[in-house]
C-alpha cells in the first residue's frame, strides 16, 4: 500500500488504516500504534520496499486484540499524524 498509494499527503495514514482493517478482519487484531516508535517505524518503512522483515516484526510486537476499543482506534489516528510531522531536530 505504501508503494501503490499515488498521493504523498495521506499515504502513511491511508496505509495504516488499511492495514488495521485487514488485520481486524483476518486475524482479529490491530496495531496499537502507541507502542511503535516514530523513528523505528519510519526507518522500517523505508527499508520495507526491498525487505519487509523489520516492519513485520515491529508491527507484530505491537499487535493487540483490543480491536473494538475506541481509545486504541482514536489514539492510532492521532499517532498517525504524529508519524508524518517533521522532526524537531531537522
Amino acid at each position: 500500500m505504501n508503494i501503490a498509494h499515488p498521493f504523498t499527503e495521506g499515504n502513511g495514514r491511508s496505509a495504516r488504516l488499511w492495514l488495521d482493517m485487514m488485520l481486524k478482519k483476518n486475524i482479529k487484531r490491530c496495531v496499537d500504534w502507541q507502542k511503535v516508535s516514530k523513528h523505528n517505524y519510519l526507518s522500517a518503512m523505508q527499508r520495507s520496499v526491498v525487505e519487509d522483515a523489520a516492519i513485520r516484526e515491529l508491527l507484530r510486537a505491537a499487535l493487540t486484540d483490543r480491536i473494538n476499543d475506541r481509545e486504541i482506534f482514536m489514539k492510532g489516528i492521532d499517532r498517525s499524524y504524529y508519524y508524518e510531522e517533521p522532526d524537531d531536530d531537522v
